[in-house]
């Protein structure tokens, strides 16, 4: 028993030396923004961007005394910028919708605000599409499900040239919500996306047009909205 106990005291030491002796790790001095991300959905006449981020690891008293968060559409060029307390990992601004037809890009930023010069932004490019049909001969009104979708830009080329590579793959694993890495962009959202289109008759009927037929995601689609129509 007391040579057990000498043995255990011997080792206790040993491993208490060995700790003590081991290098510190070494944080940098000041945290920054990182991982920037944005979600985009239509709410009312406006855009909803939620840009989200991360701060990367520091000292305790290396943390940022705020997040400025800067949200740039272009086509018009248009600039939104807001402050976020440092404990705060996203923000909501608002930009002006787009017109049917058409699709707009930009980029969100966050930067770590710290005392003394302005500290390096952390970007990443968004786009939100908006598409539009115009109806021809009897039909009376083309309607577009979705009627608008955050699509990620395709950086690098890196689905269309996929897409060239497996012609006879599709890109989706969820329609519209979950795409093979190739076609996932910065935002983690989908590089490409899916639109149905549906016809008003004169005679008040619905149908599908000839884009959405034999098409389970339509079918869907075109379910919710005649349910829309008739609630």
């Amino acid at each position: 028993m007391i040579y057990a106990g000498v043995v255990m005291v011997v080792l206790t030491l040993m491993l208490e030396g060995f700790l003590s002796h081991r290098p510190r790790q070494v944080l940098p001095g000041l945290s920054q923004a990182t991982e920037v991300h944005s979600t985009l959905s239509e709410l009312a006449d406006s855009l909803r961007v939620v840009v989200s981020w991360d701060l990367t690891l520091s000292e305790p008293e290396g943390r940022p005394d705020s997040i400025r968060i800067r949200v740039v559409q272009t086509e018009p060029q248009q600039t939104v910028t807001v402050f976020q307390s440092s404990t705060q990992v996203a923000d909501t601004v608002y930009l002006p919708m787009p017109p049917r037809g058409q699709t707009l890009s930009g980029v969100s930023c966050a930067a770590a605000e710290h005392p003394g010069p302005a500290g390096e932004e952390s970007c990443t490019p968004w786009q939100y599409v908006r598409p539009s049909a115009s109806p021809t001969g009897t039909v009376n009104e083309i309607v577009i499900r979705p009627a608008g979708l955050q699509v990620d830009p395709d950086v690098d080329g890196r689905c269309a040239r996929w897409q060239e590579e497996n012609p006879n793959r599709s890109v989706w694993i969820v329609v519209n919500q979950t795409a093979v890495p190739e076609c996932t962009g910065p935002n983690k959202r989908p590089t490409v996306a899916q639109f149905c289109a549906f016809a008003v008759l004169p005679d008040g009927r619905r149908v599908k047009t000839a884009n959405s037929i034999n098409n389970s995601y339509c079918d869907e689609l075109f379910e919710e909205w005649s349910r829309e129509l008739y609630s």
